[in-house]
């Protein structure tokens, strides 16, 4: 490998890793808009019962 071919490489990664940065920091920027502005979508709705829980009378009461 010589000169040329080493710039050349060392070039290449530099920009690819530029280009990598670049990518992944407008991914970043467009998932937080989106997450800013965007409704959540709903696709099942179901019965959120409460929950019932024992009472101290009825815990009392309990047959032990």
């Amino acid at each position: 490998m010589d000169m040329d071919q080493a710039a050349a490489f060392l070039g290449g990664s530099i920009l690819t890793m530029l280009g990598i940065i670049v990518l992944i920091t407008g991914i970043v920027v467009i998932n937080n808009l989106l997450h800013k502005f965007w409704k959540p979508v709903q696709f099942f709705k179901y019965d959120n019962v409460p929950t019932r829980f024992a009472t101290e009378e009825e815990m009392k009461h309990e047959p032990k």
